[in-house]
């Protein structure tokens, strides 16, 4: 399979997850996730439908300093998704709790579209799902969304979940450098938006 390496260095190992696979094995327990091939440690996952960057350590310190950045909030993630219907601000915050944790998500609008709109997401915490559940909460969401919404009651159909994983900025847990990494859109949420132009 073609896991494409966006950045690595001695420590470090950022690849483009595609959707459909998972991070690691829920209780399943199923062989096959991009922890299994990679063969190294994760720092922070991604849902199995979310396509984009996502950082593994190739040992058990660096895994530890880099999880202990994304839990005191020092990593800058950046998102891009289709969302169903227009939000009525052109960005805004999300902040209800998600399992009775504190959540936080700012978006902005990058574009509008016929029965949709394109954002840029910003989540400052990282609970399970949050994305998505902040988006739907707000009636807004994501195209392509089965878990959380019904599939079958939107306009646009969507092959998978509409979400992307973009843009990663962090402080390098070993040498301290700024690290940027980011991603063109994937390459069938661009084929979607040329099946729906304006």
């Amino acid at each position: 399979m073609n896991i494409p390496i966006i950045y690595e260095d001695q420590w470090l190992l950022v690849v483009d997850k595609p959707s459909g696979l998972l991070t690691v094995p829920t209780p399943k327990n199923e062989k096959r996730t991009l922890t299994s091939i990679l063969n190294l440690y994760p720092c922070h996952r991604l849902d199995r439908e979310t396509s984009g960057l996502i950082i593994y350590a190739k040992d058990k310190n660096t895994q530890q300093r880099m999880m202990d950045e994304f839990r005191g909030r020092k990593v800058r993630k950046i998102y891009l998704a289709f969302v169903r219907g227009i939000p009525q601000k052109n960005q805004g915050e999300i902040k209800n709790r998600i399992e009775g944790l504190s959540a936080e998500t700012r978006y902005k609008i990058i574009e509008k579209r016929k029965d949709f709109a394109i954002l840029e997401v910003n989540p400052l915490t990282g609970r399970t799902n949050q994305i998505r559940i902040h988006l739907k909460q707000i009636g807004h969401p994501i195209l392509g969304e089965s878990k959380f919404a019904f599939r079958r009651d939107f306009a646009i159909k969507a092959k998978r979940l509409m979400l992307q994983a973009k843009e990663l900025s962090f402080s390098h847990p070993v040498t301290g450098a700024q690290v940027q990494v980011r991603l063109e859109l994937a390459a069938d949420m661009a084929g979607f938006l040329a099946k729906h132009p304006h």
